[in-house]
């Protein structure tokens, strides 16, 4: 039985011209996390991210904390987080809704959740440039491929993404998927470690969203 260990990326630069960079904090607890594996384990035999900056960064960092070689991770573009900022505007072109890109991070996370329930729950033609279900089949392409890796495996991906398989592997209802999605996409935080189980039955959840290597002051969800 194998193990994959899902990592969400560190906090990224919410606010600022390019999103897609660690903070000062989202590096912090990458490395954070990397000591906290060093000393808990388990050591990593594989690796991958998704393409985005801040999935690399998390991992540099993680890997500087654990004293891992960077060159051990591989990239699966599969890993990436669905367009947010595609999912808004598409919103907002059906509904008439005026989408305000706002750094208030209560109003933007009320945006999100409404704009991502459209999403969710729109027909495949409704124009969204990549629908949810090909999201989430992109998602399980990706954990399908990790799952054939020598393991222990770390994957550094994104929030959606994790929250997506987790709930994919709990909700036997595919139309139920969606909410369950969005529920657990709310509550993770920066850097916790969610963990799959691989076995001859396939993959099983074994935990959601631990970070007990943060400390209080480096939680952080967005």
């Amino acid at each position: 039985m194998g193990v994959l260990l899902l990592v969400r990326h560190g906090q990224a630069s919410f606010g600022a011209d390019d999103y897609d960079v660690l903070s000062a904090t989202g590096w912090e607890q990458g490395r954070v996390l990397g000591r906290w594996l060093r000393e808990q384990g388990p050591k990593p035999v594989s690796v991958v991210h998704g393409g985005m900056r801040r999935h690399r960064e998390t991992w540099e960092a993680l890997a500087d904390g654990a004293g891992l070689d960077p060159a051990l991770a591989e990239v699966d573009a599969d890993w990436a987080e669905f367009d947010h900022v595609a999912v808004l505007a598409r919103y907002a072109e059906l509904t008439g809704a005026v989408v305000d890109h706002t750094t208030d991070r209560r109003a933007f996370q009320e945006q999100f959740e409404v704009s991502t329930a459209h999403w969710y729950d729109a027909a495949p033609d409704a124009g969204y440039p990549e629908p949810y279900d090909a999201f989430v089949g992109r998602a399980r392409a990706a954990l399908d491929a990790a799952a054939s890796r020598p393991g222990p495996t770390v994957v550094v991906t994104s929030g959606g993404v994790i929250a997506a398989l987790a709930a994919l592997l709990v909700v036997p209802d595919a139309a139920a998927v969606g909410p369950v999605w969005a529920r657990f996409n709310t509550v993770i935080a920066n850097t916790s470690v969610t963990r799959v189980v691989v076995g001859a039955t396939g993959s099983r959840l074994l935990t959601f969203n631990e970070h007990p290597h943060l400390p209080r002051e480096l939680i952080t969800y967005r």
